[in-house]
C-alpha cells in the first residue's frame, strides 16, 4: 500500500512552464492548498542559466526525459531526439527563449472548434499581456509589470543582416513585432531573457510563490498514476525516494506533464483507448481513444551555406582565443554568443500564393552542425531552418507498458501528409532562393545541406526526410473539443470530459498547434485554465 502524503485541496502534476504558472495563481488565493509534483530536480545548475547552455541541457537527464522517437518512416528511417524538460521550470529551462504568440487566426479557431470565445484572438491577447513584462514598456499589444519577461537579443552577426536584406530581395518584408496577430515578415527573435540571463518559468512564477505557506512543492515525484473513486479523480500515487506515496485531492487534480507526460499518466491511470490498455493489462476506467493521438510538431528543415568573408559562430567557437573571448565578454557584459538563443532571426512567410496566411518559419543562425550534439563545422557557415507552420501529418504518444516510469512510444510521423511534403519541398527551394539573392552574393554562398544535386520535387522530398528533426514543439494529444467528438479529451474549461475532478492544463490541450514557437502560448493556457479553476471554485 502507498504511504500517505497527506491530502491537499489542489494537486498539480509537473512542474514546467504551465505547472509553475498553476501553483503561482492557485496559491494566491490563501483559502486553498497547493500541491505541485516534478519528477526532475531544482533548477539551480549553471548551465540552465546561462542562455547557450541549452547546448549541455537537451540530451542530459539531469534536466531531459531524453526521449527517442520511433523509427519514423518520413525521416527516413531515422529515430531522433526528442527533449523536454525534466527539471522545475521544465521547457523553460532547457528551450530556445523565443517570445512568441503565433497568428489570430489560430485561436479564433480553438473559439470555433470549441464553441467558447474565451480562446478568441481577441480574448486571449489580455492574457497575454497580463503575464508579461516587455522591454519597450506598455503597448496595445504588449504588457508591462507581469512576470514574463521579454527583451531583444544582446548581440549582433553581419551575416544575418545579409540575411535578412536577401529576405526582403525574395519578398519577405522587415517588420518590427511578430506578435500583433499577423507575424508575416522577417524580425530578430525578442526572448525570454533578463539582461542576458534565462527567464524561466521557475524565477518568473514559482520561486515567489514558494514563499507562500500553502504551496509545497515536492521534487523528485515521478507520478505513477491518478486515483479515482469511479469516474472522479480523488488523488494521486508517485514514487518518491524509493517509496510509493500518495496525496488526496480535495478540490481538483490537475495533469500540467506536457504533451507526452499528461496523455502518459492517463493511459497508465484506464484512461484511453480500451485496445490499448487491455493490451497492458491497465483496467478501463474511462473510455477516451483521443488520449495521446493528434500529436502535432513543427518539423524544422535545416538547410546549410557555407560562405567566405563574413565571421560566423563556427569559427569563432572553434578557436580557443575565440572561446576565451565569449566568456569574457559574458563574465563581464552579459552580452555577446554566450547570451544567443538557438536561433536569432526569424521570418515567416507563405509557401504559396494560395496560402491564407504565412505558413513557414525560419529560424536563421550564424552557425552550422551535421545534427544537434554534433560539434560545429569548421568551416563558415549560416544555417537557415524552415518549418511547416500547419502540418497536417498527425502522430501519437502511447504507453509502452503499465509502469509510468517507461518512455513510452513516440511517432510524430512527419511528412506522413502529401501535403506536408510538398509544402517541404517548396521551403527548400525557397531557402535556395533567399541564398541566391544580391544581398547574400558578396558572401558566395555555397548549398552544404541537402545538396543542390537534389533538384526534383521527390528528391527534394526525400531530402527534407533526411535533414529534418523536430524543433521541440510537441502538441495536441489531449486536445480541446466538445463533448460529443469522441477524439476530444478535454471540454473548452479543460475538463476531461466524462471524469469528474481533473483537468490537464498544458500544450496538449492546443486541438491545433499555434503558428509559431509554443512556450508562451503554454503560459497563456496555464493563466486560463487557473482562471477556471478559480471561478469554478467560487461556483
Amino acid at each position: 500500500m502507498p504511504k500517505s502524503f497527506g491530502s491537499f485541496d489542489y494537486v498539480i502534476v509537473g512542474a514546467g512552464t504551465a505547472g509553475c504558472v498553476l501553483a503561482n495563481r492557485l496559491s494566491a488565493d490563501p483559502e486553498v492548498s497547493v500541491l505541485l509534483l516534478e519528477a526532475g530536480g531544482k533548477d539551480d545548475w549553471l548551465w540552465i542559466h546561462i542562455p547557450v547552455g541549452y547546448l549541455y541541457c537537451i540530451g542530459n537527464p539531469r534536466t531531459d526525459w531524453c526521449y527517442r522517437t520511433e523509427e519514423d518512416p518520413g525521416l527516413n528511417g531515422r529515430s531522433i531526439l526528442y527533449a523536454r524538460g525534466r527539471v522545475l521550470g521544465g521547457c523553460s529551462s532547457i528551450n530556445a527563449m523565443i517570445y512568441m504568440r503565433g497568428q489570430k487566426h489560430d485561436y479564433d479557431a480553438w473559439a470555433r472548434l470549441t464553441r467558447d470565445p474565451a480562446w478568441s484572438w481577441e480574448n486571449v491577447l489580455p492574457v497575454f499581456r497580463k503575464s508579461e513584462d516587455h522591454h519597450a514598456g506598455e503597448t496595445e499589444s504588449h504588457g508591462a509589470g507581469g512576470e514574463w519577461r521579454v527583451e531583444k537579443q544582446r548581440l549582433s552577426w553581419t551575416i544575418l543582416e545579409a540575411w535578412r536584406d536577401a529576405a526582403e530581395q525574395a519578398g519577405i518584408a522587415k517588420i518590427d513585432d511578430y506578435n500583433r496577430g499577423d507575424n508575416e515578415g522577417s524580425s530578430f527573435f525578442e526572448v525570454n531573457q533578463k539582461r542576458g540571463v534565462r527567464w524561466n518559468a521557475t524565477k518568473a512564477f514559482l520561486r515567489p510563490a514558494m514563499k507562500r505557506a500553502n504551496l509545497t512543492v515536492v521534487t523528485g515525484a515521478e507520478v505513477r498514476s491518478i486515483v479515482m473513486q469511479g469516474r472522479r479523480a480523488t488523488g494521486v500515487e508517485f514514487h518518491l525516494g524509493g517509496e510509493l506515496r500518495s496525496v488526496a485531492t480535495r478540490i481538483e487534480t490537475v495533469l500540467a506533464a506536457g504533451a507526452i507526460g499528461s496523455p502518459q499518466i492517463l493511459q497508465c491511470s484506464g484512461i484511453g483507448s480500451p485496445d490499448l490498455l487491455t493490451g497492458h493489462g491497465i483496467p478501463v476506467i474511462h473510455a477516451a481513444p483521443g488520449v495521446g493521438e493528434n500529436l502535432q510538431d513543427h518539423l524544422q528543415l535545416r538547410t546549410v551555406f557555407k560562405v567566405k568573408g563574413v565571421r560566423t559562430l563556427n569559427e569563432w567557437a572553434g578557436s580557443p582565443f575565440g572561446k576565451v573571448q565569449m566568456a569574457l565578454e559574458y563574465a563581464l557584459f552579459r552580452t555577446g554568443p554566450l547570451t544567443m538563443a538557438p536561433s536569432q532571426l526569424g521570418a515567416f512567410t507563405k509557401s504559396d500564393p494560395g496560402q491564407s496566411s504565412a505558413n513557414l518559419e525560419y529560424h536563421v543562425q550564424p552557425l552550422s552542425l551535421d545534427k544537434f550534439g554534433d560539434p560545429l563545422h569548421p568551416f563558415p557557415a549560416f544555417t537557415s531552418s524552415v518549418c511547416n507552420l500547419r502540418p497536417a501529418s498527425r502522430g501519437y504518444v502511447r504507453i509502452r507498458s503499465a509502469d509510468a516510469r517507461d518512455a513510452p512510444l513516440i511517432n510524430p510521423r512527419y511528412l506522413s501528409a502529401e501535403e506536408d511534403r510538398a509544402v517541404a519541398t517548396r521551403a527548400i527551394r525557397l531557402s535556395r532562393r533567399i541564398a541566391a539573392q544580391p544581398a547574400l552574393a558578396r558572401y558566395s554562398p555555397e548549398e552544404f545541406l541537402p545538396g543542390a544535386q537534389h533538384e526534383s520535387d521527390e528528391a527534394l522530398a526525400i531530402a527534407a526526410g533526411t535533414i529534418g528533426t523536430t524543433i521541440f514543439h510537441p502538441v495536441g494529444t489531449c486536445r480541446m473539443g466538445l463533448a460529443d467528438d469522441p477524439q476530444a479529451v478535454v471540454d473548452a474549461r479543460l475538463r476531461l470530459i466524462g471524469v469528474e475532478g481533473l483537468r490537464v492544463i498544458d500544450a496538449s490541450v492546443m486541438p491545433t498547434i499555434t503558428s509559431g514557437n509554443t512556450n508562451s502560448p503554454t503560459v497563456m493556457i496555464a493563466e486560463r485554465g487557473a482562471q477556471m479553476l478559480r471561478q469554478d471554485r467560487r461556483k
